[in-house]
């Protein structure tokens, strides 16, 4: 084991710290007194501000994180003898701890592989011929990561796809938006916004990620489909996700969301990200997934991996035998990216 330094920058976006708007946000939430549990003037704020990006009305919700955001909609969109349909690669699969089962009371997960962690009808209509009546769960929604857990973007197209098919079906849609804000700087690349990947393409609930965008223990729960919504503010309570100082998640909310602050950190994120792509491209390193977000995902020889540990780099195994993820975030510095570059290339 050496002396090098840990250097989490390209471990995950999780391990940024907190983003200056949202700093300087909850720190002027802290001056003086405010009504609780969600009856303040920052919190109302940041409801209109998501209506506003959203271009239309919607219920909101804020939770601590985003397990209990899926868990606990999942929990509103199924019955215990329901299942959902979501990719192999989902945080609801692989990265929940059972929560989506435990708050459902029974409901089944069923994973289906599918390309760079994308779900497409076809790869869905076999999974409806499983079982047969009261024998197989009732199939209820279908769960997309937006942008996946490899780090693609599902275009409108796609989604658009995904929801013909489940309406055709009677299912609900919900959205794993854990890394939203990026999907939406790609999206915004292209011209699109925001309503077009989500209630424009046919979803009905969206768990909008705020943490691996530079918030602190706050996810927003945002639903397109009204009707859904009937009681949830119960759901969040009885989950224990009602916070009583709710002012300050909706003050970070806010100042994000006022003047864009929120696409400007994610946009950062991913050309970092694809500055990191490409100069491992150049290396002649086999990327396994396209780079259309933050995430970076790279095929790594156990030398190299070795070597990079060494150096004091974390990053996570994630894809096959040989693998790995890099995560770039708002706080990614270019000087990050040209180092971890340099000690790759130290080892060809």
């Amino acid at each position: 084991m050496t002396g090098a330094m840990p250097n989490y920058s390209l471990a995950s976006d999780n391990t940024a710290g907190i983003c200056p708007e949202a700093l300087a946000a909850l720190s002027a939430a802290n001056e003086g007194s405010m009504p609780s549990y969600g009856d303040d003037a920052l919190t109302a704020g940041a409801k209109r501000r998501l209506a506003e990006v959203f271009e239309r009305e919607c219920d909101v919700f804020f939770v601590f994180n985003g397990t209990a955001a899926n868990a606990v909609v999942v929990a509103a969109l199924c019955q215990r003898h329901h299942a959902v349909l979501c990719h192999e690669y989902s945080h609801l699969e692989t990265d929940e701890c059972g929560a989506p089962e435990f708050f459902t009371g029974g409901s089944k997960i069923l994973p289906i592989a599918g390309a760079h962690a994308k779900l497409r009808p076809a790869d869905l209509e076999p999974v409806m011929q499983r079982g047969h009546g009261v024998h197989f769960p009732k199939i209820r929604a279908i769960s997309i990561t937006q942008t996946t857990e490899l780090g693609t973007f599902y275009t409108p197209d796609e989604l658009g796809a995904l929801s013909e098919f489940a309406r055709a079906r009677g299912l609900v849609i919900h959205m794993d938006g854990a890394r939203f804000a990026n999907a939406a700087a790609t999206a915004r690349d292209r011209g699109l916004s925001p309503a077009d990947l989500t209630w424009r393409a046919g979803v009905d609930v969206l768990c909008f990620g705020g943490t691996k965008n530079g918030l602190l223990t706050t996810e927003a729960v945002v639903f397109f489909n009204r009707e859904l919504a009937r009681e949830f503010d119960y759901r969040v309570k009885q989950a224990g996700q009602l916070a009583s100082k709710m002012r300050f998640a909706g003050a970070q909310w806010e100042a994000v969301l006022r003047d864009g602050a929120w696409l400007r950190h994610a946009a950062h994120a991913n050309r970092q990200a694809q500055a990191l792509a490409g100069g491992l491209r150049a290396l002649g390193l086999t990327l396994l997934a396209p780079t259309e977000a933050n995430g970076v995902f790279v095929e790594l020889t156990p030398r190299v991996v070795a070597a990079l540990e060494a150096k004091g780099w974390h990053f996570y195994k994630f894809v096959g035998e040989h693998g790995y993820r890099l995560m770039c975030s708002w706080a990614t510095r270019e000087a990050d990216v040209a180092a971890f570059l340099a000690d790759v290339r130290a080892e060809f």
